[in-house]
Formats: structure tokens, C-alpha cells, sequence
């Protein structure tokens, strides 16, 4: 995790430096930026090389030699994300046709899939997905659409950076206390270890990309983010059998499932409004607009940064809640579920209860 952030926190200084010095940079705004002045958008690059440089200093560390032992998983994940971050830098620099960044993106989960980066079982007291024709679907489509809620909400400063940290975090503590269950010898495993390293990702490539912003991560590291987080949730719910663990109820075995989902609860809605909404409109589902969820926070009266918290609170909401499944009594989830639900409504709507206060305040005058 700290190899990762300060990596990746050093590398997109320096590619920061290299595209402002020699203007890799879109040169026009577009209608739906938060921006008013190019900025450049490879910031994916450097995250890549923070992932990178964090696999080759894990791999020689003896407290990892489970995770290395079989290496085609680690080069499968390895090689996706090379293939990924790829496709979005070029999109990023030439805006590429969205039929072509699809298809790179089906690429990059197929080797995934293909390598045994895949959904083995689903986790509900071993019950098998079928054979390795329905898995190898199932992973790849899972992993296209988590790659895409992803990226659809990059739009603000440190909107995906932040969502995507909180939800790894809660993610992270998931797969290391299931660890401990199953392995009490060898906490280590590999979705642990990707989480650690997309949470040192996000740690060092925020402060470069808060508002305002210096540099954003764009497609190359949305799509990189998506990918890694995708495959944690493989390695759990494939290599992992909930099933065994000492539990009487079945939340312990469901909770690989539900959390992954949880975590972008926003990002799949946002995903699945946009997809309806420009259908709906005989356009393609990937034609960009400003209508996404952050962009309509920002219309209701949210400020850049308070529609960031916007999403950070609900993430954190959703995840935690989910996670308290695991480690605690229904009735402290309920509580906590109620009052952190509460205060994200309050906090959503908080312009209009601002605007109902002035307009009563003005009455009463």
C-alpha cells in the first residue's frame, strides 16, 4: 500500500511535468468538463506504474510467496491491465471511437477470464456457475460493466480516486478478516494485496487531482481502477468458499457478492440511467453528456466539492452497512444504516432545504 502511494504519487508529478511541459493535453473544453482550463488526462499512466512497481517489489517478499507461487493469475492481471490502461490512454489523447474502447476493454477481461481470473463458483455453499463457457461470460461481463460505472463518473475532481478508495478500503478489511477465518496460519492472499495496492494508488494520485484539479486519471486509470477492483472481487468469490467458514447464517457467504456491488452502488446507477437515457434518445449508450449524476448534483445547487462528498458519504454508507453484516448483529446494522443513511438524504438535499430556509426566513419579513 505505501510502496504503491508513494509511486504512484511521484510518477504523476512526473507525467504531469511531461504532458504540461509538451502539451498532451485535449486543447478544446468540452460542454460537459468541471474544468475551465486544459488540463492534462493521463494520469492513468502513472497509476499504472504505481500498480506495476508494487507487484515486482511484492513478489520477492516471502510473506507473498501464496500469491506468487502460481504466477499465471499475477501476469493474466498483469498483462489485462497493460491492455487497458493502453486502450484509455488513447482514448484519452485521440478520443477514440467507443466501439473500439469496448472492445479493448472485452480484450483486457477476456485474458483475465481466459487465465483463471474468473468466477469459479459463486459462494453460496459451493454451488457451481455452470462450466467454463457460462463462467468465462459471467467474469467477463461483470468486469466490462465495473470498468464502466467507473469511468461514467469520472467527471469531478477526486470523485473516483475518493469513491473508489473508500469502497477498497471497506473491501480490503473484508477479504483480509476472511483470511484470517480461512487461513489463520497466512493472512496473505491476492485480493488483499490488490486492494492494498488500488488503495495506495488512489492515496497517492488524490492530492494531484483534488480540487482543482492538476491532472485527472481519464479513461487509461478509471478503466485500470474498475479492472483492479473487478478482479479482488474474482479472487474472493472464485478462490475463496465462504461456505467454510464456522457461520450459521448464509451473510458470510452472500457478502462476496453483495459488497463489490455495494461499493459502487452510485457508479452502476449513474451507469444504468445514462445507458436508458441515451437509448432512449437513439443514441449510442457510450455518447458522452452532461446529465450524469454528479452533473445533476451540481445543478441542483452543490458546489464542485460538496457533490464529491455527495458521493463519498453514500459509498461509504452502503459499503460500511454491508460490511457490518459480517462482524456484527442485525440490529447494529439497522442502526447504523438509518443514521448514516439519514445524514447522506440530509446532506443530498441540503440546497433545497437551504433554499426552503431563505424563502420561509423572507416570508416571515
Amino acid at each position: 500500500m505505501a510502496v504503491a502511494g508513494v509511486v504512484t504519487y511521484l510518477a504523476t508529478f512526473l507525467v504531469r511535468k511531461i504532458a504540461t511541459r509538451y502539451k498532451i493535453y485535449p486543447k478544446a473544453i468540452r460542454s460537459r468538463d468541471s474544468h475551465e482550463k486544459p488540463t492534462p488526462r493521463i494520469g492513468g499512466v502513472a497509476m499504472f506504474l504505481g500498480f506495476t512497481v508494487s507487484l515486482l517489489i511484492a513478489a520477492p517478499i516471502g510473506w507473498f510467496d501464496v500469491v506468487f507461487s502460481d504466477p499465471t493469475p499475477i501476469i493474466a492481471i498483469a498483462g489485462a491491465a497493460l491492455i487497458i490502461t493502453a486502450v484509455g490512454f488513447l482514448d484519452d489523447i485521440y478520443d477514440l471511437d467507443w466501439t473500439l474502447k469496448l472492445a479493448g476493454q472485452f480484450i483486457a477481461a477476456a485474458v483475465l477470464a481466459w487465465n483463471g481470473v474468473q468466477i469459479v463458483s459463486l459462494p453460496i455453499f459451493g454451488i457451481t456457475v455452470g462450466s467454463f463457457g457460462v463462467s468465462f461470460v459471467v467474469t467477463v461481463f461483470l468486469a466490462v460493466l465495473i470498468m464502466n460505472a467507473v469511468n461514467f463518473i469520472d467527471g469531478l475532481d477526486g470523485l473516483v480516486a475518493g469513491v473508489v478508495l473508500i469502497g477498497t478500503i471497506v473491501f480490503f478489511v473484508y477479504s483480509y478478516l476472511l483470511a484470517q477465518e480461512i487461513s489463520p496460519t497466512n493472512y496473505f492472499n491476492l485480493a488483499s494485496m490488490l486492494s492494498a495496492i488500488v488503495i495506495g494508488m488512489c492515496i497517492g494520485f488524490l492530492p494531484h487531482n483534488w480540487h482543482v484539479a492538476k491532472i485527472f486519471m481519464g479513461d487509461g486509470g478509471a478503466l485500470l481502477l474498475g479492472l483492479l477492483m473487478t478482479t479482488s472481487a474474482l479472487t474472493v468469490t472464485g478462490q475463496i468458499d465462504p461456505a467454510s467458514l464456522n457461520r450459521s447464517d448464509l451473510v458470510p457467504a452472500i457478502l462476496p457478492l453483495i459488497l463489490p456491488i455495494s461499493i459502487l452502488i452510485l457508479p452502476l446507477l449513474d451507469f444504468a440511467l445514462a445507458v436508458l437515457r441515451r437509448l432512449a434518445a437513439g443514441k449510442s449508450p457510450f455518447a458522452a453528456d452532461r446529465k450524469h449524476l454528479h452533473h445533476r448534483l451540481q445543478d441542483f445547487g452543490h458546489s464542485h466539492l460538496s457533490s464529491v462528498l455527495v458521493f463519498y458519504l453514500w459509498s461509504a454508507s452502503v459499503s460500511v452497512s454491508c460490511l457490518m453484516l459480517f462482524l456484527t448483529e442485525i440490529v447494529w446494522v439497522i442502526i447504523f444504516a438509518t443514521i448514516s443513511v439519514t445524514i447522506s438524504l440530509l446532506y443530498t438535499f441540503r440546497p433545497a432545504l437551504v433554499k426552503f430556509q431563505k424563502r420561509k426566513a423572507v416570508s416571515n419579513v
